[in-house]
């Protein structure tokens, strides 16, 4: 039995010798497994870190981060080497997120990231103070942070053709120098109450929406010069309209308009108007031109048969 017990005492301490000898073999292939990947990766962050130089060009005393038509669905945070950059014009890369550290290239003037596949926009993008231009059109974007506001150098804003956004943070009415907005097919319902708050915005394109109405406070946007609002379902014009006495493009083809104000024959800014495809009540005939130059212009236009159409209105209320 003595025999038994010291046979059975030296295995379990051959077993137990053995098995930690094994999991000390195991702790080092673990080791070397991840100074292996670490290793890959530095490797990998190098060579993106060496494609994205090439990537780069001076341009109009900018630095340019120029990519095109190319695969990048995420950026590597070997990015940030480049942060002196000025602008990013990325287009059909397939990015699908914006990184957050994009708020530490406090230098970026322009962010273009148009034609892509991004889904959101992080609050981080409100640290670019800088940012004059913030292009996001052709994405799938269905919000917009309210962290955009801080943004006080902002100039343009193109939303267009991401199909989802249907509203704007109110606090966007703080951008001061925000001139043009290009949100052209989305899912508008309504004029944003944030446009209305912007005295100096100048161009603005909701075409492509589902828009039934524009509010009475439209002449607020008292600065604005180009409004295009075709492919909506406008079915009436606010007597404010007339108000606004700086436009000059009025886009509204493609409604349901069935009528247009007596109100705006006192738009003498208006070059350009365009009531087509609308199902307006009176027909118009214009007399015929002189010239194939004028019937050109004047199809074109439609500054005469705006008014001979509240000519002609006015004839029949009267």
């Amino acid at each position: 039995m003595a025999g038994t017990a010291v046979c059975l005492g030296t295995f379990t301490a051959v077993k137990t010798l053995w098995e930690v000898r094994i999991h000390k073999i195991n702790e080092e292939l673990q080791k070397e497994k991840e100074f292996r990947q670490r290793l890959l990766l530095v490797w990998e962050e190098r060579a993106a870190l060496a494609k994205l130089k090439e990537k780069v060009i001076n341009e109009g005393g900018r630095a340019i981060l120029r990519i095109e038509e190319e695969e990048w669905k995420t950026l590597p945070s070997c990015l940030l080497k480049l942060i002196h950059l000025q602008e990013w014009q990325l287009h059909r890369t397939c990015l699908q997120k914006i990184p957050q550290f994009i708020g530490r290239f406090h230098s970026l003037v322009v962010l273009d990231l148009s034609r892509n596949s991004i889904e959101s926009v992080p609050k981080e993008i409100g640290q670019l103070t800088n940012l004059q231009e913030l292009l996001l059109s052709y994405n799938r974007i269905k919000s917009i942070p309210k962290e955009i506001s801080n943004c006080i150098n902002l100039e343009r804003l193109e939303l267009a053709v991401n199909r989802n956004i249907c509203d704007l943070p109110p606090q966007l009415s703080d951008l001061k120098k925000l001139s043009h907005i290009d949100l052209c097919m989305n899912q508008f319902t309504a004029i944003p109450s944030a446009l209305l708050n912007m005295p100096n915005l100048e161009w603005l394109d909701m075409g492509g929406n589902q828009l039934q109405e524009l509010p009475d406070a439209i002449d607020r946007m008292e600065n604005l010069h180009t409004l295009w609002l075709q492919r909506n379902e406008i079915n009436s014009l606010p007597e404010t309209i007339g108000n606004m006495k700086n436009l000059s493009t009025l886009v509204l083809s493609n409604n349901k308009l069935k009528n247009i104000p007596a109100c705006m024959k006192d738009m003498t800014n208006l070059r350009f108007v365009n009531f087509r495809d609308n199902p307006l009540e009176l027909e118009v005939t214009l007399p015929p031109c002189e010239n194939t130059d004028e019937e050109e212009q004047q199809e074109m236009f439609g500054i005469d048969f705006m008014h001979m159409y509240i000519q002609e209105s006015l004839k029949k209320t009267g």
